[in-house]
């Protein structure tokens, strides 16, 4: 009898049991009883994010580690080993590995498994191009609300990436960095663009992680910045969209010189 297969590809198989067949369906179906009942179903502490649900949680983390370079292009990622290691049943790890393979992250060969697809220089640039069409909208919408509060909220922010941009601060820049770009955002007072950044949001980080590694750059970077909120503070919307379309163009030209030296 001819094996169907769901939406996106994957045999019903996949779905019953683990592609390794290393426990059958039954006692997967059991395990994931016993964990959901025991409360053994959660993650170490640092690595929950709450108020998601558990396969959510599971994806982030294998984004995340795919994004960042942690599994290799091309490795094979299997349920037992993931679910062990994140302390949770197999059930939402296959629900991840669905979900990344929609993102095209992962791939699923039939009678093989899944494999990791990494992030190339054309998803670099990919992830700039969004950028700048979204946060060109932002700063728009930001200099149409803002008030003189919220100006000295970012003035503030900007003053912090002033302390870090010198030589050893990479972690407190790039934290700061992102807090600059998340007030922006917020400020922009639309649920619609928060949530597209959000949707991208390990992408960025992977990227603007790329754009602050060499220090030679860091001045460079942090006159953007200073040039955004000049242009917001003189609700200058020509000046302001510029400046955003100026940094992004110069990040992802950094962000390729680097990806090319690898």
């Amino acid at each position: 009898m001819e094996e169907k297969e769901t939406g996106n590809g994957w045999p019903d198989s996949v779905v019953a049991k683990s592609e390794t067949d290393e426990i059958d369906a039954e006692e997967s179906t059991e395990e994931t009883q016993r964990t959901e009942t025991s409360g053994e179903q959660k993650m170490p502490q640092e690595e929950l994010r709450g108020n998601v649900s558990l396969a959510e949680e599971v994806t982030g983390i294998l984004r995340g580690r795919i994004l960042s370079g942690e599994y290799d292009m091309g490795e094979k990622l299997t349920e037992a080993r993931i679910a062990a290691e994140l302390k949770v049943s197999r059930t939402p790890v296959r629900d991840a590995f669905r979900q990344l393979e929609k993102e095209q992250l992962v791939e699923y060969v039939p009678n093989k498994g899944c494999f990791a697809m990494g992030f190339s220089m054309e998803d670099m640039t990919d992830i700039y191009e969004v950028r700048k069409a979204v946060e060109e909208l932002a700063i728009v919408r930001v200099i149409d609300h803002i008030d003189d509060a919220a100006v000295a909220q970012l003035a503030e922010q900007l003053e912090k990436m002033r302390c870090y941009t010198r030589p050893n601060y990479y972690e407190k820049l790039l934290l700061a960095n992102e807090e600059f770009h998340r007030m922006i955002y917020r400020m922009a007072d639309s649920r619609f663009i928060v949530q597209v950044l959000r949707t991208y949001q390990d992408y960025v980080h992977r990227a603007r992680r790329e754009t602050l590694k060499k220090e030679e750059d860091l001045p460079g970077i942090f006159r953007e910045h200073e040039a955004i909120f000049q242009a917001i503070a003189a609700r200058d919307k020509e000046a302001a969209v510029t400046a955003v379309g100026d940094h992004l163009d110069n990040s992802a030209r950094r962000a390729k010189e680097r990806w090319i030296r690898k």
